[in-house]
């Protein structure tokens, strides 16, 4: 079936979301790039006849839900509110999950502070928005893990972890931030306890059934043990990993199954294990297929397919009518990126989002029974000519290893000679995709090239291609990133005298390292919430963990120790620096301490370096504020247009 694809677009009021209202200009203002995307989440209901959507208006985020007509039911505000997740129970109500930074206790807690999760419940017949938890005196910080909804004895349940005092009639203590399972009625607000929290181990994960209740409990503990038992209490699977790379996956192809994961230290092959929940022995399953998500039953929670790991989307369903569906909608949208992101229980209704060469990021409602795919809003509003083309490119590090990057180009220039920007990505156990990235975008449209290297010890490539960047921290992590500007020169696109290196995160500490453990490459680094000192990092890390032995482990494993981390710090090599430094971090970071990013300011300012410091109040690790993430943009922009001026640099 071929789709026909209709504008509709849904209105938050009269002027939000409508963003092809814009006009053109000849280069984009970048405000449309660094405030938070116009439209930025979506979700169908179980019977397919609401939709619900998020969206800025101005510095707010506001909630709409329409109905199979695509009326607007009910418009309700988010305020500022960070929102981290967007899921319907049902048809009866909408569930937001949304996040704040708080500060703790001192002495009380391993860290000052923390970014604590809220789950926001709001009734479609047009009750009063209430908040999980939020009638309870003894569960505090909001919720510690979702865990999904169900549906029995004819409600919607909500299922949440909750940090849990004791004796609070008596004034109440804490004794342990490990969560309780809870059962919340998301129609009464009634709480009821279906699980205790561990009291030994390092992390403890439930799996619930499709009709509420638990059907497994995993248990790790800090020596790596780690058990899986049913709803009888029964231990089904045992092992031991010391880096705790195991747990649970979710329901198997029945839901008298499940799935688990285990990653031997030194094995480089994924492994999942399907076992039955009564027993029995576990079965490999998927040894020759790269997944990069599971797709679940929205009703039986049984496993209904996979996505495949690749540049662009790829889905893979069991039931054939529904990958004939898939099938037929990527066709639908020919050479753009199609990622599903909601479903209704018959599978006839779709929520896809598009990018791509042209596509700023394209919300749809595509329903099978019409043929019809509706515009529900676009994520960024410019016009298909300006955004600039981005590609995947492929070339070999300089020990011979296959390294793949996303190259964005200025829109309407030749890719010649051009001034480049190496953005490497955070994590670093992640990696980029040839799709719309409002950050690559914004420079490209000043006239840059943008390389983002998917470095090894990147995810995506194989548990091998990971492991390969284990011990590389500054070292050929960090070379695969030059080796990458090194062929674009090669290839005449890249002017080596015009390169700067900016990231976030790790890409921060790869963007410092770029001007201190290598020198005579970049003209500038710009490093966003970048780790400075690994040894110190390693050393918060462990405290902040109450020195778990796998969080040790861990760190040794990726990074090394002692020395090691000293060595590949650039801190340490104030000395080396030949470049500008641009430092930006947020206050309210969580991640990767804002100190990280002071102490480097003030080492550069003693050696009399140049370096320029921007301390973004109220922000976290994610840019998550509108305001302060155009702050952030509108500053690195011009940090790099004032030290490597591109040639529509004013």
């Amino acid at each position: 079936m071929l789709l026909r694809k209709m504008c509709v677009l849904a209105l938050l009021s009269l002027n939000a979301l409508n963003l092809s209202s814009v006009g053109m200009a000849a280069t984009p203002s970048l405000e449309i790039y660094g405030k938070l995307p116009g439209f930025e989440r979506a979700a169908i209901s179980a019977s397919g006849d609401h939709i619900a959507l998020i969206g800025t208006v101005g510095a707010d985020r506001r909630i709409l839900i329409l109905d199979k007509n695509m009326e607007p039911v009910s418009v309700r505000p988010l305020g500022d509110a960070k929102v981290r997740g967007l899921y319907w129970a049902g048809d009866s109500s909408v569930l937001v999950e949304k996040s704040v930074t708080a500060k703790l206790a001192p002495g009380e807690f391993t860290t000052e502070k923390a970014e604590l999760a809220a789950m926001i419940v709001i009734p479609l017949d047009g009750g009063k928005m209430w908040s999980v938890f939020e009638r309870s005196d003894t569960i505090t910080g909001g919720i510690a893990g979702y865990h999904g909804v169900a549906e029995h004895d004819g409600k919607w349940f909500g299922y949440f972890g909750g940090i849990t005092f004791e004796d609070s009639k008596m004034g109440g203590y804490l004794i342990s931030t490990k969560p309780v399972l809870y059962e919340v009625d998301l129609s009464t607000q009634h709480i009821r306890k279906i699980a205790a929290r561990t009291e030994q181990g390092s992390r403890r994960n439930w799996l619930i059934g499709p009709n509420g209740g638990v059907s497994a409990t995993f248990d790790l503990g800090e020596n790596g043990r780690w058990t899986i038992v049913n709803a009888k209490a029964q231990g089904i699977a045992s092992g031991t990993n010391p880096l705790g790379t195991t747990g649970l996956i979710g329901f198997g192809s029945n839901s008298d199954t499940l799935l688990y994961f285990d990653q031997p230290k030194d094995d480089t092959n994924n492994h999942w294990y399907q076992i039955p929940l009564a027993g029995g022995s576990p079965q490999e399953v998927f040894q020759d297929v790269a997944i990069r998500a599971t797709i679940s039953d929205s009703r039986t929670r049984t496993l209904a397919g996979y996505e495949i790991e690749g540049d662009v989307p790829a889905y893979r369903l069991f039931n054939a009518r529904q990958q004939k569906i898939i099938d037929a909608t990527q066709k639908a949208f020919p050479g753009l990126a199609i990622d599903l992101i909601d479903w209704n229980d018959a599978f006839d209704r779709l929520i896809v989002k598009t990018d791509g060469v042209g596509d700023p990021g394209t919300w749809w409602l595509v329903d099978i029974k019409t043929g019809d795919a509706k515009v529900l809003g676009i994520s960024y509003a410019l016009h298909a000519a300006d955004v600039a083309p981005m590609k995947m490119i492929r070339y070999k590090a300089g020990d011979g290893m296959d390294i793949s990057a996303v190259l964005t180009l200025p829109p309407g220039r030749p890719a010649k000679n051009l001034p480049v920007i190496v953005f490497p990505h955070g994590g670093p156990a992640a990696r980029d995709y040839p799709g719309f990235d409002w950050w690559a975008q914004a420079f490209a449209s000043r006239g840059y090239a943008v390389l983002q290297p998917n470095f090894r010890g990147s995810s995506g490539y194989g548990v091998a291609f990971e492991k390969a960047g284990h011990g590389e921290w500054g070292g050929k992590m960090q070379s695969d990133l030059s080796d990458g500007l090194a062929q674009l020169v090669k290839d005449g696109i890249a002017d080596p005298k015009r390169a700067c290196i900016m990231g976030a995160s790790y890409g921060g500490y790869a963007a410092l390292a770029g001007v201190t453990l290598q020198q005579g490459i970049y003209r500038c680094a710009v490093a966003v919430a970048g780790v400075s000192n690994v040894g110190k990092m390693a050393s918060t890390d462990i405290d902040e963990s109450a020195d778990n032995r796998m969080t040790i482990r861990g760190i040794k494993d990726e990074i090394g120790s002692g020395r090691d981390l000293a060595k590949v710090s650039p801190i340490r090599f104030i000395d080396k620096v030949a470049a500008p430094i641009l430092l930006i971090h947020g206050k309210d970071d969580t991640v990767v301490a804002y100190e990280q990013s002071k102490d480097m300011a003030s080492a550069l300012l003693a050696a009399g370096k140049t370096v320029e410091f921007i301390t973004l109040p109220n922000e976290d690790h994610w840019l998550s504020k509108s305001e302060t993430r155009l702050a952030m943009l509108k500053a690195a922009i011009a940090f790099v247009e004032k030290y490597n001026p591109s040639d529509t640099s004013p």
